[in-house]
């Protein structure tokens, strides 16, 4: 998508780069899909990149509008339940007869506005050849369907027909699990239909008890299009979350401001050095919090886990980020073993600066109560500084390439962690000045959401359940069992009084392959495909001894790769790159708010105009999308492939300064 004046120019085509978004878009899938009527698309009528969204608050629609704002669509929400609402009219619909406002739309059910609002809204789909969303409704002959089968889908699956994949599925290869996480609760209810005439299945389910039929078609009908689903959907449910992209891309028609992509990362922090373990009679963590008479050795890797790491990542094609302290080499001494296989390893690996020595840099410790309280005092700013500077200078030293943009401090120490340390240690902001750390670990748990530390912006990370301090697989199940399970049961009780957990049954010698494993594959994989760039983390610890992360890892890959295709990879970026994603997506997220950037289509042409402050505008649009610019003549011509790959589709972040257009070529 190349950037000019209103004026007709010649020059080079120009890269785009990508990231996200979010609050606002979609995006695009095969060069062709499930044709429509003849409408905008085709007559050269003008149609905005914006969604309209008429909403009661149901769970089907927040479903639809929670995948828009993933990507990045921008909408506008009609709320039917609002007094003083906007009435859907002409005059709402379109800017002039020839130039419409919205590019799809998305209700709640088959009848969500009255009589007149409703006729101008199928007037303005059949007009403008706009396709319409029905979040949930029964699959009955309003929507071209008899009813085969009705009931708790939990635990079923559901399959891409080959006209979903043409029509914005393409990304998916094989059955989508329907999860049944409680088998005591109901959790997707679905009215499978048989097609009558006018339909066609995109998605077809799979009941448990042998019910099948379509959960999401394309109705034909009065010469209009609607996608009509008939499953419950929530914002929350698996398998919703692996579908939004391919509704919104029908949507669409695979072409929407907004980016898309499902992200995975995982840092491995305490690399070099040694992690305490857990003491499976104490039920406590050794030089933690256990008494002194109970001991028990450290958890540290060994160099034949160094390469089984190195063997690990050409396999999957994923790297691990190493999250290091030097410390820990020095004080293993000069011979250390490890050390040596690490830097012999060293380009194989992508490295983190996770301090020095890992010293907590809050503020100043109280430890004659417990739990512990923060005096008047903070870490001083030149220790802080040190603990950053000195782990690059050990990289620099032993030519390790390391980003020195990024940091992890130990147990994310320096930033607000309550109840102890209500506010970021003072003297964090300098030091991250002074070292010029721009990105910087915090937890997720605690802080889902990204926000600035003086010139840093942090990148909340994803927590794992597998222990910082369990090398051994029947020390990851006694402390699970320990943490989960009743007083009752032999547990600590505090799942009785913590709300936000929940008593499980004492885990079995089967208990981590069982339970521990699928229920973190299940956790992190909805992570990975609600488009969330957050990385996960876990320890050194855990790729030693009996290794507890790889099984995690696999199962979750393997998940994966059994329902997207080939051509929707994982995307494997560093924290950098995480943090310039969410700094992006909050810039995008204001210049929708603002409607400083518009997008509109006409005919086989995109334009993206920007009136405000040059901001990173991204764009998806199907395969076989080319840059545009108008030559001499003021012809447009279409010049190199716009964008990358992913998905089936075409996609891009890219600047686009105040008063400046963009404009890309769609495929014929």
């Amino acid at each position: 998508m190349r950037f000019r004046d209103r004026r007709p120019v010649v020059s080079p085509f120009v890269n785009l780069r990508g990231v996200i978004s979010t609050g606002i878009a979609v995006a695009a899938v095969a060069a062709l899909i499930v044709a429509g009527p003849a409408g905008a698309a085709d007559t050269g009528k003008r149609i905005d990149l914006r969604v309209l969204v008429v909403t009661d608050g149901s769970p089907g629609v927040d479903a639809v509008t929670a995948q828009l704002d993933r990507e990045g669509v921008p909408y506008d929400s009609v709320d039917t339940r609002a007094a003083g609402r906007p009435t859907v009219t002409t005059a709402l619909l379109t800017a002039a007869t020839d130039h419409g406002r919205y590019q799809g739309v998305v209700v709640p059910n088959e009848n969500p506005l009255p009589a007149a609002e409703a006729t101008a809204l199928a007037d303005y789909e059949r007009g403008f050849g706009v396709r319409r969303l029905v979040a949930y409704t029964w699959a009955g002959p309003h929507a071209g369907l008899t009813t085969a089968w009705s009931g708790t889908l939990d635990g079923g699956s559901l399959t891409v027909t080959a006209a979903g994949k043409a029509a914005g599925f393409g990304y998916l290869t094989g059955a989508v699990p329907v999860d049944d996480r409680d088998s005591g609760v109901p959790e997707a209810f679905a009215s499978l239909g048989t097609a009558g005439a006018g339909f066609t299945p995109l998605v077809e389910g799979q009941a448990p008890g042998g019910g099948a039929g379509s959960v999401a078609g394309v109705y034909t009908v009065d010469g209009r299009e609607q996608l009509v689903v008939t499953t419950a959907l929530n914002r929350y449910l698996t398998h919703g979350l692996v579908l939004g992209h391919g509704l919104v891309t029908w949507l669409t028609k695979g072409v929407n401001l907004g980016y898309w992509r499902n992200f995975f990362s995982l840092h491995v922090d305490d690399v070099l050095l040694p992690d305490d373990r857990w003491h499976t009679g104490g039920n406590c963590t050794v030089g933690a919090d256990c008494p002194s008479e109970l001991t028990a050795p450290t958890i540290r890797m060994v160099p034949a886990d160094v390469d089984a790491l190195v063997a690990w990542q050409q396999k999957t094609g994923l790297k691990l980020d190493m999250a290091y302290n030097a410390f820990g080499s020095t004080e293993a001494g000069a011979g250390d073993p490890l050390t040596a296989r690490l830097l012999a390893r060293k380009g194989d690996l992508r490295w983190l600066n996770h301090t020095w020595s890992h010293p907590y840099l809050g503020c100043v410790k109280d430890e004659t109560v417990t739990p512990w309280r923060c005096t008047a005092e903070y870490v001083p700013a030149a220790d802080i500084t040190t603990e950053i500077t000195k782990n690059l200078d050990w990289a620099r030293v032993n030519g390790v390439t390391v980003e020195k943009r990024e940091l992890v401090t130990g147990q994310h120490s320096g930033l607000r962690s309550l109840p102890e340390m209500p506010a970021d240690n003072p003297n964090l902001a300098p030091s991250l000045q002074a070292a010029g750390v721009t990105a910087i670990a915090s937890d997720a748990s605690r802080e889902p959401a990204p926000r600035a530390v003086g010139p840093a912006r942090t990148v909340p990370r994803h927590p794992m359940n597998i222990y910082y301090n369990t090398g051994k697989v029947a020390e990851a199940v006694d402390e699970y069992n320990w943490i989960y399970t009743s007083r009752a049961d032999g547990g600590s009780g505090i799942c009785e009084s913590n709300p936000a957990s929940t008593c499980i049954t004492p885990l079995g010698s089967t208990g981590f392959t069982g339970h521990i494993v699928p229920t973190e594959v299940r956790i992190a994989f909805d992570h990975v495909v609600s488009a969330d760039p957050r990385p996960h983390y876990a320890h050194q610890s855990n790729i030693t001894e009996d290794r507890v992360l790889y099984p995690v890892l696999d199962a979750l890959i393997a998940r994966y790769r059994q329902i997207y295709a080939t051509n929707t990879g994982l995307v494997n970026p560093r924290m950098l790159a995480v943090s310039q994603h969410f700094a992006r997506q909050e810039a995008w997220r204001q210049a929708v708010a603002s409607r400083t950037v518009t997008g509109y289509r006409k005919g086989d042409t995109v334009t993206v105009v920007n009136t405000g402050a040059t901001v990173d505008v991204p764009l998806t649009a199907p395969t076989g999308t080319r840059e545009a610019a108008l030559n001499l003549l003021g012809v447009l011509v279409p010049g190199e492939a716009y964008g990358e790959a992913y998905g089936g589709q075409r996609s891009a972040w890219r600047a686009l300064a105040k008063g400046k257009s963009a404009t890309v070529k769609l495929p014929a």
